[in-house]
């Protein structure tokens, strides 16, 4: 898939890096060295390859913080954050005219450059600068659907009680501002007054800073809202979500399976040990296709494609002309890596359901159990400790498991008592992690019940039971959250006005019909409203798929979800642990500050 053909935010910020980087400095038969530091390379990383990078004239990409081979003939881009060292970098490639590593310079910072930095670079090497733009890109598009942002030890930085918050919101909303600023969007802005205030402080801050970039164009004109809205929510808004055992194969992969920077390693067969890596990303049109399916449909999708490869090569046999040849080792890469892609998706499928046959399945009973309730039979839980102990007292269960279904009782109950607690912790044997149990109250979770706890749980949506299977019964809340606002049904006492955009959206079930879907520009809904939802304190991968499945469902609204960072249950639970040790200082966001 090249980027020309991504979908959705890969796409949106690729033709933006081209428009306002790379085609501004692009001369015919003109090679030049770009040059990254570490956010923008994981930013071009998303939503590009080497080879569209040559296609564009660059010949070598460079690190700006590691010492490299001048190339005096050769013009060099530099593509960075406007930060300190990486400012640094970039001068010091430049330090005297008899030495410079380039030929010239052009520099395009990701977002707004402090006057400091910006006097400090002028200074130093202006005369190497042929051109010094903001491209206001600061947040990286893990998805065509989902975003996230660049904040360092985000999640401590948040609810860590010994850290101000003050400075990461300032951050953030800086790098959402950039999100719609890309999107070409100025959203109306909500948020959920629970379960803490920082939802509130985030989406002021975002307005206050929309309202200052689009304060005026070239002609002193302010530009309008535009037809789409941005709601903001707190982490502990659904705590069920993120501990829940979820068996859609992209959440079931990376909670299960040992996933890094995600890339999978794996084996082919048992003779040959050598091991494998794929990257799963949406250039695997396979894994865009099953990812947000339940497993049980991989399972039985994945041999079904297999087959009509199978197939399609063996239509080709006994018909063997120099025409059909021909043809054949033309189709055979596509074959290969199709059989390639099909290997490793079976391989991550059955590897997912060892894990499941193993102990998930006796898990996912008693979770679903406990986060709706209700038995799969739609009765209700009476003895919500019944459905727990099992758990805790199943040996084979790791402690990982115990603590997410500890949680999964205590979210049902709206939080137990301290002696209740203490024996929870006793009965599982957890006692050194039991952090990652009481220090949900940072997240204003109730964990120790109180009369305002029994006050706090929502009404959810009513969904038809028969096409879920019954250990996947529960829904995010998200979901609920995204179809009430654009059938405007979010209670105007629980999501609070910052701005109000015009009326996409009717109230009548859908986004109104002078709203038309066109079927032929589903790529490119560059027109249509857009309900853009973030989530602070990291987003699951069950969430990130609910916006996929709204959009497809309503057609004529494209949603969109981004957080800080992107969870899983077992890295939620250590951060979690982790809240109780001093760990950032405001320090380590110095290098971060724009204003």
């Amino acid at each position: 898939m090249a980027p020309a053909e991504l979908r959705g935010l890969k796409g949106v910020v690729w033709k933006k890096i081209k428009s306002a980087i790379l085609d501004d400095c692009k001369k015919e038969d003109e090679w030049k060295v770009l040059l990254l530091d570490h956010f923008t390379t994981k930013l071009l990383s998303s939503c590009c390859k080497m080879a569209d990078l040559l296609a564009e004239g660059i010949s070598v990409v460079e690190d700006v913080h590691k010492n490299h081979e001048p190339v005096p003939h050769l013009k060099a881009v530099y593509f960075i954050t406007p930060t300190e060292q990486s400012v640094d970098g970039l001068i010091r490639d430049f330090k005297d005219k008899s030495s410079y590593k380039y030929k010239a310079a052009y520099v395009y910072f990701s977002d707004f450059c402090p006057d400091i930095l910006f006097n400090k670079l002028k200074s130093s090497c202006a005369k190497a600068i042929k051109r010094c733009k903001e491209i206001n890109v600061s947040f990286i598009p893990q998805e065509s659907h989902a975003f996230t942002l660049h904040i360092p030890d985000v999640f401590h930085s948040c609810y860590s009680p010994n850290v101000e918050i003050e400075t990461v919101l300032n951050i953030a909303a800086e790098q959402i501002v950039t999100l719609c600023c890309t999107l070409d969007e100025n959203p109306g802005v909500r948020y959920k007054k629970q379960p803490l205030d920082n939802a509130n402080a985030l989406a002021n801050l975002v307005e206050e800073k929309l309202v200052h970039y689009y304060k005026t164009d070239e002609e002193g004109k302010v530009k309008g809202k535009t037809q789409t809205q941005l709601l903001i929510v707190d982490r502990g808004f659904d705590p069920v979500s993120t501990v829940l055992h979820e068996l859609t194969f992209q959440a079931m992969t990376y909670d299960l399976l040992p996933i890094e920077k995600d890339t999978y390693r794996y084996q082919t067969d048992e003779s040959n040990k050598k091991e494998k890596e794929a990257y799963l990303d949406e250039h695997d049109e396979l894994w865009v296709k099953i990812r947000h399916k339940h497993i049980a449909y991989v399972l039985a999708e994945i041999p079904r494609l297999v087959k009509e490869i199978a197939s399609s090569k063996k239509a080709t046999e006994g018909k063997l002309s120099i025409s059909s040849l021909s043809q054949l080792m033309k189709k055979m890469p596509h074959f290969r890596k199709q059989l390639s892609t099909q290997t490793l998706h079976l391989n991550i499928a059955e590897n997912c359901m060892k894990k499941f046959q193993s102990h998930v399945e006796k898990l996912c009973k008693s979770e679903q159990d406990l986060a709706l309730g209700t038995d799969a039979e739609g009765q209700k839980v009476k003895d919500f400790m019944r459905v727990l102990l099992p758990v805790l007292l199943n040996k084979s269960f790791a402690g990982y498991d115990k603590i997410r279904a500890i949680l999964l009782y205590i979210f049902s109950m709206n939080g137990t008592t301290q002696e209740n607690l203490d024996k929870l912790i006793q009965h599982a044997q957890i006692v050194a992690d039991s952090d990652m149990i009481e220090n949900w109250k940072y997240l204003g979770v109730p964990i120790i019940s109180s009369s305002a706890s029994q006050l706090r749980k929502p009404a959810r949506r009513e969904r038809s039971q028969d096409d879920m299977f019954q250990l996947s019964r529960w829904t995010p809340v998200v979901k609920d959250i995204m179809e009430d606002a654009i059938e405007n049904k979010l209670d105007a006492k629980e999501w609070i006005y910052c701005s109000e955009c015009p009326a996409a959206w009717n109230g009548s079930g859908a986004v109104s019909a002078r709203q038309k879907y066109k079927t032929n520009m589903a790529d490119d809904r560059k027109n249509e409203p857009k309900l853009i939802i973030f989530i602070l304190g990291g987003m699951t991968y069950s969430e990130m798929r609910c916006a996929y499945e709204v959009t497809e469902a309503i057609k004529s609204c494209e949603v969109i979800i981004g957080s800080t960072h992107i969870l899983t249950p077992e890295r939620l639970l250590d951060d979690m642990k982790a809240l109780s040790k001093p760990k950032v200082t405001q320090d380590t966001f110095s290098s971060y500050n724009r204003i």
